[in-house]
């Protein structure tokens, strides 16, 4: 039997995880997938090839990882029969074969992240694993302005950690809306890549906009800074959800 090369589709509440990576004595989504394909197939050392290392506490409704196997099962059962073996939290939602060359990582070609703020005054004790709840108000006008600014391919190493140690800090950003339904106010950023938190710390730079501390036209001043202490504060993790990464 010849190895097949299978894409997954992975949906998670990231809330109690230590991210995707596996590391050692933590838990993570990507060692209970691991854990699950190896105690369905009988099969060792089974790698698992994720897009997106999200960080602890953060959500995903796309995740794409592909898996390279040598097992009996039929590929339209294998979405279904993992999910069995994975906790509640988890579930592989559809299973693909591709070709031998497709790689999760290195294909990807846009990814779109959505990040939920709630403003209202009470705690949203069904959705708190899911948003930053920052009561108070926020103007969402100037916070669409300067989201306008992110769009294009420009230098993101302000809105990096300063720890990511990426060859390029250069990013091509597709959209990034600003919406507003009640008391919640999402934010949508699609681009061909992330630097590592530049998303949390996008958001951050824009809820500082749209309490009034900066002007829209700071994102121009810090882009331009290529340092991470011109931006805004960091984002909380648990408002973060990974939609959908496209090849």
């Amino acid at each position: 039997m010849s190895q097949r090369n299978i894409r997954l589709t992975i949906q998670y509440d990231g809330s109690g995880y230590s991210g995707w990576q596996k590391q050692p004595g933590r838990k993570t989504i990507e060692a209970e997938i691991k854990q699950a394909i190896e105690n369905l197939t009988c099969l060792e050392n089974v790698e698992v090839n994720g897009a997106s290392r999200t960080d602890a506490g953060v959500s995903a409704l796309g995740q794409v990882a592909n898996v390279r196997l040598d097992t009996p099962i039929p590929t339209e059962r294998f979405a279904k029969a993992i999910s069995q073996y994975l906790p509640p939290e988890i579930v592989v939602i559809e299973a693909a074969d591709v070709p031998d060359d497709f790689d999760a990582i290195k294909g990807a070609k846009n990814k779109l992240y959505r990040y939920s703020i709630y403003t209202g005054r009470t705690r949203p004790v069904m959705q708190i694993s899911h948003c930053w709840h920052r009561p108070g108000k926020l103007d969402i006008a100037p916070m669409q302005e300067a989201a306008k600014k992110f769009i294009g391919e420009k230098d993101f190493k302000s809105f990096a950690t300063a720890c990511d140690k990426r060859s390029s800090s250069v990013r091509t950003i597709f959209r990034c809306d600003v919406t507003q339904n009640g008391e919640w106010i999402y934010i949508e950023v699609e681009a061909n890549g992330f630097l590592y938190n530049m998303v949390r710390n996008i958001v951050g730079t824009l809820v500082e906009i749209g309490r009034g501390h900066w002007q829209p036209d700071k994102i121009d001043e810090i882009i331009e800074a290529k340092s991470r202490n011109a931006a805004g504060p960091i984002a909380p993790a648990p408002g973060l959800c990974l939609m959908w990464i496209k090849y």
